[in-house]
């Protein structure tokens, strides 16, 4: 089977590098493996020449707000144009375990219909994602299961994570992709996820398909990014009738940055002052 990586990079210069070495360790070599640079023009001159050789993609956004849905979707048809059968879409940060192709692809055999995800495991920040301790120090979340090679178990979609996936290329086509309508943080991999239950795509666990998150910066809950969560939320409210993102939605609303609008249910920003609502059309001004 002919498998196609893809990935979407915004800075993480060091990442992208550190995910193409792991790539060039894998048991199966990938068929191809498209980077989608998002206003990086440099990208090409990061990565060696080694294998798999990267098939650079660009992708402009004026307005700063990362559009990563179209850039998966960008990905994903050069991919297809380059003959992949299998889509595997690893996160920037990840970098995958020699194993994580040939698992894929394995599943895929057994399920081409389904939804595949592998457990991702988040790295301290003193270990890389190439040291031989990362498997007993990396953190597995223990709602997402980690099963051993070649084991596969039924999984909760809600529990979807676009960090690392798989999917046939026939399935990649009954799902439709990414919702390009999401640009900035947030949201468009549970929107895949219900386009993939709409479709009857059911959602499975891989055994074996691990991939290694290396360590950045973080918050939580991410208020840097909350005009995307709630532009981003608004979005899938609308297309599918409720909000996604609801921890941090409350987190946010327990630091009074945002709030019920009154009138039409949804989240928006709170007023700076004394605890008043900001009204969708006056949020718009922001």
């Amino acid at each position: 089977m002919r498998v196609g990586v893809v990935t979407t990079v915004s800075g993480r210069k060091n990442h992208l590098i550190n995910q193409h070495r792991g790539l060039g360790s894998s048991s199966v070599e990938p068929h191809c493996y498209v980077v989608v640079a998002m206003d990086e023009p440099a990208v090409q001159d990061w990565l060696p020449r080694m294998q798999p050789h990267p098939e650079i993609v660009t992708l402009s956004s004026p307005d700063h707000r990362l559009p990563v849905a179209e850039a998966r979707n960008l990905g994903a048809r050069r991919a297809i144009e380059l003959s992949a059968e299998l889509l595997v879409f690893l996160d920037v940060d990840c970098v995958a375990a020699p194993e994580l192709i040939a698992a894929y692809a394995a599943a895929a055999q057994t399920y081409p219909d389904s939804l595949l995800g592998g457990a991702v495991g988040y790295l301290p920040e003193t270990v890389s994602a190439f040291d031989h301790r990362r498997s007993d120090v990396a953190h597995f979340h223990e709602f997402r299961p980690r099963l051993g090679a070649g084991e596969a178990q039924p999984a909760d979609p809600a529990l979807f994570w676009s960090l690392s996936f798989a999917l046939t290329v026939d399935t990649w086509a009954a799902v439709g992709g990414f919702h390009e309508e999401y640009r900035g943080y947030g949201a468009e991999d549970t929107d895949f996820a219900q386009a993939a239950l709409r479709a009857h795509v059911p959602f499975r666990w891989v055994g074996g398909a691990e991939a290694f998150h290396q360590y950045h910066e973080t918050q939580s809950p991410p208020v840097q990014h909350l005009d995307d969560i709630l532009a981003n939320g608004r979005v899938f409210a609308r297309r599918w009738g409720f909000w996604p993102m609801s921890g941090w939605l409350s987190a946010f609303e327990d630091l009074r940055l945002v709030a019920r609008d009154p009138l039409s249910g949804d989240w928006i920003r709170a007023s700076p002052s004394a605890g008043g609502v900001i009204s969708e059309q006056e949020e718009q001004k922001i």
